[in-house]
């Protein structure tokens, strides 16, 4: 009981508010990206399009994580890579209990889950646009062409891609 009673303060220090530090994405991307996973598993989605959003959302992850080694000054080479690759590979939880790996064809090239690639697109389609609005907003003179562009560009993007997955897939 005595051990319980000395990790209390330490728990009740763990849930106060901290003041949060400016992110590579913002927090309403993340919102949205995992308020589309949630929606899309409920109305019975293709899981191919659920990993899609899945995957960004799990590289928006690894930005944030890379943000949060900047902060505490931990740099080493291929840094970046390997948090957004383990970031991503946290996909894998998902096999270990909820989902079972069912490879199928995709496009008469790729014999993998439906999830996995999903989850791969994702991550390479929110990587691309992270670098496309990066290079528009230096193109603009540091500033941001519309209110939230950095929201609307890899949500826009994932929705073309949630399309284009529905047509071929």
């Amino acid at each position: 009981m005595t051990c319980v009673l000395k990790k209390l303060p330490m728990l009740i220090a763990t849930m106060v508010p901290g003041v949060a530090a400016a992110n590579p994405a913002c927090p309403i991307c993340t919102i949205a990206i995992g308020a589309g996973v949630g929606v899309a598993e409920s109305l019975g989605v293709p899981v191919g399009i659920v990993g899609l959003w899945a995957g960004a959302l799990l590289t928006l992850l690894g930005y944030w994580m890379i943000k949060f080694f900047d902060k505490r000054g931990w740099r080493f080479p291929g840094r970046n890579a390997l948090l957004i690759g383990l970031s991503v590979a946290m996909i894998g939880f998902a096999y270990v209990g909820d989902i079972d790996y069912s490879p199928v064809w995709i496009w008469n090239i790729f014999y993998v889950d439906p999830i996995l690639f999903g989850a791969i697109a994702g991550m390479i389609i929110f990587i691309l646009v992270e670098k496309l609005y990066e290079w528009m907003k230096r193109k603009n003179g540091g500033h941001a062409h519309f209110p939230f562009e950095r929201v609307v560009l890899p949500v826009v993007a994932l929705g073309l891609a949630s399309w284009l997955f529905c047509i071929c897939i």
